[in-house]
């Protein structure tokens, strides 16, 4: 059931997540479906309802830096200084996790965290005075959802959608690891690593991790942010023959390129209209999306991973 973000929707939201179930509620990333992210019952739904592995970990939001700091056995000095600078926003945080509270599908010792920038979603976490577990509400592997409406073609069980409009930036947060020495990337995301090294310094990448191998991150999988239509990127869409692919067929392409879905040429306005643009192909009955490969540029990363996690055999 979609329904408006007003004070009865929020009141029916608190009510089912006091509950341990489930409501899916927008951010300016995508849209969450969230839990109380310590209750196993709870946890366990959202696991159930998007067929999510259970090594993949869970990013807890919070609706602000001192519920952060409760969740935490150890609070990095530079996680003051991003909090500060980044947050509320699409940032996420991993820390050492506080030793009282449980594992959140990351079989290791840390919690990622965030509080996020989307005036329902914190009216929601407030309301409720809980940590809201929140992965993406689309089934595993699938199109993250910008929409209510996308949210219920995915999820047409889940009980409660409050519908915030579309998510703003369209992609998933930064994800960044601060139990080391240095600052590791987990996964690229809305906020791009120029703002990141402003705070950090100098940043590392990690190692690869295979499917089934615990991560103390969402977004690390082979395949994932995938539409039901084969996906295939090339460098020129004009050089390969439709005729040569299943159809019909789609191309997704930025501006410059002629395609079913063009886009914009500008990285953050194109990440904040892909996920929409490939629901849309989807929609339309496509069987393959030719997509034009982005510039080989630091900032189309996070759209880079996006589409070559979704095609991803």
């Amino acid at each position: 059931m979609i329904v408006r973000p007003d004070a009865e929707g929020i009141r029916r939201a608190v009510e089912i997540l006091t509950a341990d179930s489930v409501v899916a509620f927008p951010t300016e990333t995508v849209y969450g479906l969230g839990a109380h992210a310590f209750s196993e019952r709870a946890v366990g739904e959202i696991y159930r309802l998007k067929n999510r592995p259970s090594w993949n970990p869970l990013i807890v939001h919070v609706a602000n830096v001192a519920a952060a700091r409760e969740l935490a056995e150890t609070w990095p000095a530079g996680a003051d200084e991003l909090a500060a600078r980044f947050w509320p926003g699409p940032l996420t945080l991993v820390v050492r996790r506080a030793r009282r509270l449980p594992g959140i599908g990351a079989a290791n010792d840390t919690v990622a965290v965030r509080v996020p920038a989307h005036e329902v979603a914190l009216r929601l976490l407030k309301a409720s005075g809980l940590p809201l577990a929140a992965p993406s509400a689309n089934r595993t592997e699938s199109i993250s959802p910008t929409t209510a409406e996308h949210v219920m073609r995915s999820l047409p069980d889940v009980p409660l959608v409050l519908d915030g409009g579309p998510s703003s930036w369209g992609i998933e947060s930064t994800v960044l690891d601060l139990t080391s020495a240095v600052p590791t990337l987990l996964r690229p995301g809305a906020l791009g690593l120029r703002e990141l090294r402003e705070v950090t310094g100098a940043l590392a990448l990690p190692d690869a991790v295979a499917d089934g191998a615990a991560r103390p991150s969402p977004g690390m999988s082979r395949r994932h942010y995938a539409p039901r239509a084969t996906v295939i990127l090339c460098k020129d869409v004009t050089d390969v023959d439709p005729a040569s692919l299943a159809g019909p067929v789609g191309v997704l392409a930025y501006e410059g390129s002629p395609g079913t879905e063009v886009l914009s040429a500008d990285p953050r306005e194109y990440a904040a209209d892909l996920y929409a643009a490939l629901h849309r192909l989807d929609d339309a009955g496509v069987a393959t999306i030719l997509v034009q490969e982005p510039p080989q540029t630091e900032e189309w990363l996070a759209v880079r991973d996006r589409l070559s996690r979704a095609a991803a055999k």
